[in-house]
């Protein structure tokens, strides 16, 4: 498959949509598929399953993958962020637009909340019990959802600018709402 000169981005950022067009250079190919694997792999971009899987997790899932984009905008510089025109993207903008817009509303939001329930943690008690017995748990848990579908269709984006199929296709839709759901096809609480 080779990679096509031009994309068609259309990303819902929670706060902006960002439409238009991207046509990658060599290095923008190179770093996509370096953000593209950091995405694809990480337990943020995966459905959180209620029976495992720790919220605190997530979030640093999440909150890593800032140290990381740096590290490779650093690393391919100027080449990734060329101006465009209008209505044109580059990789550049792309990433900084998912860390600013994507993520870090999540993190400054549920970041100290879940830090401020975790520091109430009886000693006896683990750490998957008491995020359990959070009273906001299942909103976090939902809004980490919409957020790792938001990273699915940002990576689905960055395998097209590569030229390969996306391999996040490997998580079927499915296993979304399996992993928040009981038998009957209802959302199930940590109470349930």
């Amino acid at each position: 498959m080779r990679p096509p000169s031009s994309i068609d981005v259309k990303l819902n950022l929670h706060f902006i949509e960002i439409s238009g067009t991207w046509k990658p250079n060599d290095a923008e190919r190179k770093a996509a598929w370096e953000l593209y694997v950091e995405i694809v792999t990480r337990v943020a971009a995966v459905p959180l399953n209620l029976n495992n899987g720790l919220l605190r997790e997530a979030l640093t899932s999440l909150h890593t993958l800032f140290q990381t984009t740096r590290t490779i905008l650093r690393h391919y510089g100027p080449a990734v962020a060329e101006p465009r025109p209008d209505g044109q993207y580059n990789f550049g903008f792309l990433a900084v637009a998912l860390l600013n817009f994507g993520i870090r509303p999540l993190l400054t939001q549920w970041h100290p909340a879940l830090e401020d329930w975790e520091a109430g943690r009886p000693v006896n008690r683990s750490r998957v019990e008491h995020e359990r017995l959070w009273e906001k748990e299942p909103i976090l848990r939902d809004e980490l959802t919409t957020t790792g579908k938001l990273l699915t269709s940002y990576a689905t984006t960055l395998a097209e600018a590569c030229g390969i199929p996306d391999l996040g296709e490997a998580i079927p839709e499915s296993l979304y709402l399996g992993c928040f759901a009981n038998d009957a096809g209802k959302r199930v609480t940590a109470a349930e």
